[in-house]
């Protein structure tokens, strides 16, 4: 039995081993390199996930513009979600069999990438910087998972406890989105809080889609609750906030970088100001921003008829990251070449306020900061500097 077992295993092995030999330069042919997306274009979250796209098609027309990556073109190939996990791993299917790309990139949504990373790291596919702040995108450890952004879990470990004490708050409940992502909201605040000898009072969930809040925050009221941590995205924090305000409740709100967008205040009004929100890089604002980040959002408005928002710049930074990545691989690219360039990459801090990260062999999270911002008269305004947890 103990021989059949060994067989067996050296037999899956082997088959692991040949399917990356297989699949060690997928995508990367004489002239291109060809990389998938995974966006929501149609579903609850369309708004991210069409500034995401914008903002990586703006960096791949600048890179090929500019003769590509060691002689290569990049072509990105995006597919819709609509923020349904079943979708995604469709998607994933005809990017990786049929299409045939060499990485995954800015895939966005907890659950989304955590139903497909396993198509992927079937056939050696990357999955590279996905916007979202799961631990799940790095941990456990995989070769093949590479990720940008301080966790929603250290996000709030970190935040809570500040705005805690900042506020006096005596009572600090949640309301979270029922899926991976809600979970890792409501996991690091209830961390943050253990550290403080508190925890959360209430706790009141939805499911993902859900247009209806008003029995949440019922519960959250008569809980008497005097700061509520969200983990929520868009319409879900316009939501609760709005519900909340309409029927005279005022609790502290802070949300995690997920709800950090100027579509919060754009379109939840007035009602919005005072929200919380933990972030890395900033929102850009043309008229407070510098030259290089305006020059930039020229271009960009000129492309797309729209201004920026931070998550453009999510798109944008992650294939400027890629591509140096990918140069420093060399002319002869394959899934180990890229491995050995990102176990020594050092990506500096950017126009957008982004920290310095660095990634090794055994580091797949390139940056652990994050800082917090406050809505004030229709505005994210920076009320932290940025904090390792």
């Amino acid at each position: 039995m103990k021989l059949r077992t060994a067989a067996a295993l050296a037999a899956l092995a082997l088959g692991s081993s040949l399917a990356s030999a297989q699949n060690a330069n997928q995508g990367v042919s004489k002239t291109e390199i060809t990389l998938g997306s995974i966006q929501d274009l149609s579903g609850p979250i369309a708004g991210f996930g069409k500034q995401v796209r914008l903002g990586m098609l703006l960096r791949v027309e600048e890179i090929n513009e500019q003769g590509g990556i060691n002689g290569r073109k990049i072509k990105l190939i995006v597919e819709d979600s609509a923020y349904d996990p079943k979708k995604a791993v469709l998607a994933a299917q005809k990017l990786v069999n049929q299409d045939k790309i060499f990485a995954m990139v800015g895939h966005i949504g907890t659950a989304q990438n955590m139903a497909a990373m396993p198509v992927q790291f079937e056939k050696n596919v990357i999955n590279f910087f996905p916007v979202t702040a799961a631990r799940e995108m790095y941990e456990p450890f995989h070769r093949l998972k590479y990720s940008f952004a301080a966790t929603y879990y250290d996000q709030m470990r970190t935040a809570v406890p500040k705005v805690v004490k900042d506020k006096g708050a005596k009572k600090v409940c949640t309301m979270y989105q029922d899926d991976e992502f809600g979970l890792e909201v409501m996991r690091g605040a209830e961390a943050g809080l253990k550290g403080m000898g508190m925890e959360l009072a209430e706790k009141t969930s939805y499911k993902r889609g859900a247009t209806d809040f008003s029995s949440q925050v019922a519960k959250l009221k008569s809980s008497g609750c005097d700061m509520v941590v969200l983990g929520t995205i868009i319409r879900e924090t316009i939501g609760a906030i709005g519900e909340a305000r309409k029927t005279g409740y005022s609790p502290t709100f802070i949300g995690s970088s997920a709800s950090y967008t100027d579509l919060i205040h754009k379109l939840g009004g007035k009602a919005m100001d005072g929200l919380y929100a933990t972030h890395t890089a900033q929102h850009p604002y043309l008229d407070e921003a510098d030259q290089p980040i305006r020059f930039w959002a020229n271009k960009y408005k000129t492309k797309y008829n729209e201004d920026p928002t931070v998550f453009s710049v999510y798109g944008y930074s992650l294939i400027d990251a890629f591509a140096a990545a990918a140069r420093k691989a060399g002319p002869t690219l394959t899934t180990e070449s890229f491995i050995k360039a990102m176990d020594t990459m050092v990506i500096p801090p950017d126009i957008f306020g982004s920290p310095e990260a660095r990634f090794g062999p055994q580091k797949r999270l390139g940056n652990e900061f994050s800082r917090l911002s406050q809505l004030q008269d229709g505005r994210w305004k920076v009320v932290s500097d940025y904090v390792k947890p």
